[in-house]
Formats: C-alpha cells, structure tokens, sequence
C-alpha cells in the first residue's frame, strides 16, 4: 500500500525479517553452489523483469538483497531503487554512481546501459563462492583502478571445489566489453542456473493452481478488483508463499510473468495431458484483466488461489469496506470511481455500469448483502 500526507509518500512493502544478503555471507564465509545459484535465479529474474521495463538499478550488492526468516534462498527482495532510473535503450548513461566493488568498468567510463546491473551480479557471484571480491584494493580508488582492469582469476585455494560450470557463468557476467556481456534473460538459461536452481514444488499445490487457473472467472470489474484486493491484502503470508513456489516453478525464462507456451508446457508436465490452443486462450482471456498477453504474478494469484478460500465471510467484509469510505454500510457511485478510478480514466457510463452489474433491488446503490451475493455467484 501507500499513503500520502502534504510531505511524503509513504510505501507499505511486504515484511522481510531474514536480513541482508551481506550479513549471510558473512555468518557463512562461503556458500554452496546450490543455494548460490537458487539464490541468484532470483536475482536475475528481478533484474530481467526490471530490465523489461526499461528499469536500471544501478547498485547491486548483497546488502540491497533482503532474505526471508526461512532463508530459503528462493524468496528474496532487492530494495533501494534511491539510484535507480527508466532507461532509453538508444542512448547511453553518464552518471558515475554505484559502490566501488560492486560497480561495472563502464559505469566508470560514463558510458553505459542497463548490463551494469549484470556485472554487479557477477561480483555477487564470485563473493558468494569464494567469500572473496574479485577486484579489491587499499582503498576506493585502488579497487575501481582494478575494476576498470577487468583481471580477475580462480587461482585462490578455495575455487580448487567449485565447479567449472560456476567459473564460467562467473567469466561470462564479468565480461568487460558490455556488448559482450549476457543480458539478464541470457545468463538465466546459462546451465549452472538452470541446472542446479531448480526448486521441488508439491504437487497437489501444483494441481490445484493449475485447476483453479482454469476454472477462473471473474464476471464483473467490480469482482476482479475485489479479487485483486483480497489478493494483494488478505491473504496470509503461507498462501502466498506457496502459490509464489508455483509461479517461479512455472515462469520457465525467469520474466516474471507467465506466457501461454508456459502455461501449456506446466499442465502438461503436471496433468499429462496437452491443454488446447482454444482452452489456453479461454484462461488467458478470463485470467490477463489488463490484456498484456500474459499472466503477471497479481493475475496468476488471484485466479490460482481456490475461490471458496479467497471469499470468506471475514474477507469479503474487508473487501466491503475498502469500497465503503464513509463506513455508511452501502457503496455509493462516487466511492467506485475513487477506488477503481485509480489508474484509470473511469465515465459516469463505466461507473454506472458497474454498479448495475451487482445492484440487483436497483437503488442506485450496492449493499453488503448485494456485494456478497455477486462474489458467491457461479462459486461451488
């Protein structure tokens, strides 16, 4: 959420309470190269969404990646977006900002794109690995002489375990001409992610987000935007969690968003059966309510989450009054174009639409008992 006073922006995030990336590396010395590289599928995976974006961030490094209690690394937030900014593609940025380790060679020559974020990702692995920077110094200015050298090597004792597969998906991200360098989408599919960061979903959550999916239907806006709200506010952190398993297990190419071939490929790898071109564009057209043409992750939990659990009494009583702002116990045409408004350009038509979706005695006005009745519909 977030909320606004004369002075500030104030932004409600999810709660972390594993810790900094930096403070694991240093309780462990070292990580194994399975967890390294689930870790690091996760790391990419945001780059590349962000990247798809036109987002840079511009300073990565393990202390700007946040873990969950579990320290189960397939769960981690990168946060401080302070330097972060929307590139264009066609021109070159020139800001010298980052922190000395971690910062690309280019970043220091005042002429670079978005695969600084990739190179950082790089140091992130080599420290992950060995406990050591690949590039060090004195000082300040000692380390970024050497990261402009670009020379680093795996002549250390403790790299005489770690596979030739990491050395070399290590050598790729520290590539010094940025042309060269792997985007985040290609680094994704480099074999020591692919193979070693695979994670066990269970297989009757599987099911049941896949059965859901398809059963989805949301008939009106006003019940999607409910959805997306119980979604987004009501649900315990365990739900989420489990369906965010299912998600990543299915989001192949790691861009945060589901395209129907990965849809296809996960019902069939987990039903046996082929799901038709007709049946997938039936789901995408019930489950995709901004029509990108994929399924994104707030999409993918509202439809996958069974609609019975989503819909309990206690729930939709929240939902109500989210739309209810005066607390007066009914939801008035002014009170749908402030909420749905957001974002959206809503008519009077749209707004009177929508409240004639769900307002069945026809007072120009939605009651609670009217609001329940039009969520339970078509639910077994």
């Amino acid at each position: 959420e977030f909320f606004e006073d004369d002075k500030r922006y104030y932004i409600v995030t999810e709660i972390c309470k594993g810790g900094e990336l930096f403070d694991e590396i240093l309780a462990r010395g070292k990580f194994g190269e399975k967890d390294a590289a689930v870790l690091i599928k996760q790391v990419l995976s945001c780059i590349n969404y962000c990247h798809g974006s036109k987002i840079v961030h511009r300073d990565l490094k393990p202390e700007n990646i946040l873990l969950e209690q579990n320290k189960e690394f397939d769960q981690i937030k990168i946060i401080d977006f302070g330097t972060s900014l929307v590139y264009d593609p066609d021109k070159k940025l020139d800001e010298k900002l980052g922190t000395p380790y971690y910062i690309a060679p280019e970043v220091l020559k005042k002429s670079y794109g978005p695969k600084c974020d990739i190179w950082s990702i790089g140091v992130i692995v080599y420290i992950l690995l060995s406990g050591i920077p690949p590039f060090n110094g004195k000082d300040d200015q000692a380390i970024m002489k050497a990261v402009s050298k670009g020379k680093f090597s795996f002549t250390d004792a403790c790299w005489s375990k770690v596979s030739e597969q990491a050395k070399d998906f290590i050598t790729q991200l520290l590539t010094l001409d940025q042309e060269k360098r792997p985007s985040a989408a290609e680094a994704l599919k480099h074999p020591w992610v692919t193979e070693l960061s695979k994670i066990e979903v269970d297989e009757s959550l599987t099911l049941g987000a896949l059965g859901n999916l398809k059963s989805f239907k949301a008939e009106s806006t006003m019940k999607q935007a409910t959805y997306a709200f119980i979604a987004a506010q009501l649900l315990s952190k365990g739900e989420k969690d489990n369906l965010a398993k299912v998600f990543r297990a299915f989001d192949t190419n790691g861009d945060g968003k589901l395209s129907m071939e990965e849809i296809k490929t996960g019902y069939l790898e987990h039903y046996g059966k082929v799901m038709s071109d007709e049946e997938v564009e039936k789901m995408f057209s019930a489950v995709d309510t901004d029509n990108s043409g994929f399924i994104d992750y707030s999409e993918f939990v509202v439809a996958a989450m069974n609609e019975r659990t989503l819909i309990t009494n206690e729930r939709l009583a929240a939902a109500f009054k989210m739309f209810d702002k005066d607390g007066s116990g009914i939801i008035s045409s002014d009170e749908i174009k402030e909420v749905l408004g957001f974002g959206n350009d809503l008519t009077a038509d749209a707004v009177d639409k929508i409240v004639k979706e769900v307002d069945k005695n026809g007072d120009g006005e939605i009651s609670f008992e009217e609001f329940v009745t039009m969520m339970k519909k078509f639910v077994d």
